[in-house]
């Protein structure tokens, strides 16, 4: 196995940080802040409790996009010297502030300016009631230091109080307990009792709804959206018992969910007790809700045990897409996960072939030095961490991988870990020091080389091979009304769109649309694969929804494919050019940094 010298105990080195924890580290955070519709800015105080480990005289924040006013030491406000240090495109600036030994409290008094990169203000026409406005943040990676003062470092946790002033006919919800109801006043208190990473700090305010749907679960929504959003998700608990099932309590007390705005950049984002989701996934058959599982899952992995550097990003997701899948296998059975399982391995094809089957991009530990770390979040963390995970089930068997995963989330509950903590303890764990089994789970290859091995395990589906026959009397000539579809999910839709030729005559697109309905779908999976093909194809009765759905919808994983299908005409690049240009105000700064270097 190949080690990193970097890890000392549970503290790697952070490129994408200027922090140094080993030093000095934050322990506690009390925020008070305003939000400011008119100004578009967060203003306000960050306190933190420090904990001064070697006696230095400065302690080091991550700031990018944020105005320092003040800075003051100890519980009678004593103001101190503070600098920043050169600006850094992606990482922003050092906050260095001159603390004393004894130091265990400090207080920043800051600003956030307008553009800052996590925070989404939303017009009221972008929201679901078109009568008020929206703000909601999105701090993974590394996006948390533009709107809070912050060692902004997954490999560093802390516990949190907030209170947070907004205009008195909006509600403010966190990753935190939370309100359940608007008060009169607009002023909102939370606590996170638990440590967490800094990329889990989360705000979202707007006029928002409370619905139980359970004793430990319900949703946020605007109140248009609350109704569809509350059918969907009917089965939070369900997926709530099934997790506990398999790995345990959760930890986090409540389970909730936020229904946000269509601008949101991913489909959902794991904020500890409020995941965030987008509405996309509002099918109105609760065939998406595996996104749902997913977030959950990471309440264990992600959440409990934390990536310790962005190059480790697969333990956080790697584990999630495993657990997501035993989630939905235990609810709905084994067919049901497998179709699951077939369409990441597509997308991890899809992924490798992209990005070059020789490139270090490919391999499960990542260099990301001198890099985004966004640049990680791809499919090769998520679905070639899920099948290494799956090799390493089949070479002991899913009862002993089950008790190694539980020990595994016990021992690191609450800290983070790295890609060689996490070897040292399969080793010491799993493989005990068996070389035909350490052979056998092939760790080099699996997270130190490009590609995928040959014994990747290349999962089926039996609705799928139901499927793949129905394909196939399509294109021997049956009309594509007179097939068997009635019973089919998402899933199964999603298998049949991507089988259909690149290359198709207009009459067997108008023909497949007349059947099924595909240019006015209401499920963004199946109408965003419709919509590659339409691209594809020239098909010009979907160019009104084209441009529709790149407006009004943000999640990146649905915008890069569809431009990128644009951009690759002439004709197509005018087209793509001229709907950014109106889209891109509408888009997170996580899906714009993206699509700018796109389209340029």
């Amino acid at each position: 196995m190949k080690m990193s010298e970097q890890t000392t105990g549970h503290t790697a080195t952070d490129v994408h940080s200027y922090a140094r924890p080993t030093e000095a580290v934050a322990r506690h955070l009390d925020l008070d802040i305003t939000v400011d519709f008119d100004t578009q800015t967060l203003h306000g105080t960050a306190t933190y409790t420090i904990e001064n480990l070697t006696g230095t005289d400065h302690i080091i924040f991550d700031t990018r996009q944020l105005a320092i006013e003040k800075v003051y030491e100890g519980s009678d406000m004593q103001e101190t010297t503070f600098s920043l240090g050169l600006e850094d495109p992606v990482l922003g600036q050092p906050l260095i502030i001159a603390v004393q030994p004894a130091t265990t409290r400090l207080t920043i008094k800051y600003r956030t300016l307008p553009g800052a990169a996590a925070v989404q203000w939303l017009p009221p026409q972008q929201t679901a009631g078109k009568v008020l406005p929206f703000l909601f943040t999105q701090s993974q990676a590394i996006l948390a230091r533009t709107w809070i003062p912050i060692q902004d470092s997954p490999g560093i946790r802390i516990t949190y109080n907030a209170r947070v002033k907004v205009p008195p006919v909006l509600l403010a919800v966190m990753s935190a307990e939370n309100p359940q109801e608007k008060n009169n006043t607009g002023e909102y208190t939370f606590r996170m009792q638990q440590p967490i990473p800094s990329y889990l700090m989360a705000l979202a305010v707007g006029d928002l709804q409370f619905r139980s749907l359970g004793p430990k679960t319900g949703i946020y929504a605007e109140p248009a959206t609350l109704d569809a959003a509350a059918y969907e998700f009917a089965e939070m608990s369900q997926m709530l018992t099934a997790a506990e099932k398999i790995y345990g309590t959760y930890r986090w007390d409540r389970y909730d969910l936020l229904v946000l705005p269509p601008a949101f950049p991913f489909g959902g984002m794991e904020n500890p007790r409020l995941t965030f989701v987008t509405p996309t996934v509002l099918a109105s058959d609760r065939s998406l809700t595996s996104l749902i599982a997913h977030e959950l899952a990471h309440s264990w992995s992600g959440n409990l045990v934390t990536n310790g550097t962005w190059n480790d990003f697969w333990l956080n997701e790697g584990f999630t897409v495993y657990f997501e899948r035993r989630i939905m296998e235990e609810l709905y059975g084994k067919d049901y996960a497998d179709m699951l399982e077939v369409l990441g391995y597509q997308d991890l094809q899809h992924t490798i072939q992209e990005l070059g089957p020789a490139s270090e991009d490919t391999c499960l530990k990542l260099d990301l030095v001198g890099r985004d770390p966004d640049e990680g979040l791809t499919e090769i963390a998520y679905e070639k961490g899920n099948f290494f995970l799956l090799h390493i089930e089949q070479a002991v068997g899913r009862e002993q991988f089950d008790a190694f995963v539980n020990k595994y989330f016990n021992t690191f509950a609450f800290q983070s870990t790295t890609t060689d903590l996490f070897l040292n303890f399969l080793e010491k764990e799993l493989i005990k020091w068996d070389k035909e089994l350490a052979t056998q789970i092939n760790v080099d290859g699996w997270i130190f080389s490009p590609g995928l091995p040959a014994d990747v395990i290349k999962p089926t589906s039996s609705r799928f091979a139901s499927v793949e026959k129905t394909f196939r009397e399509w294109n021997a000539g049956k009309p594509a009304s007179q097939l068997n579809t009635g019973s089919w999910s998402s899933h199964e839709w999603l298998h049949f769109l991507r089988m259909l030729p690149d290359t198709m005559s207009p009459q067997q697109m108008a023909e497949l649309d007349a059947a099924f309905q595909f240019t006015s779908s209401k499920n963004s999976e199946v109408l965003a694969a419709w919509l590659l093909h339409a691209i594809h194809n020239k098909y010009t009765s979907a160019q009104e929804a084209l441009e529709t759905f790149l407006v009004n919808v943000g999640r990146r994983k649905f915008l890069v494919p569809i431009y990128k299908a644009l951009l690759a005409t002439p004709e197509g690049k005018e087209r793509a050019l001229a709907i950014y240009a109106q889209a891109r105000p509408h888009y997170h700064a996580v899906a714009s940094v993206t699509l700018d270097e796109l389209v340029k």
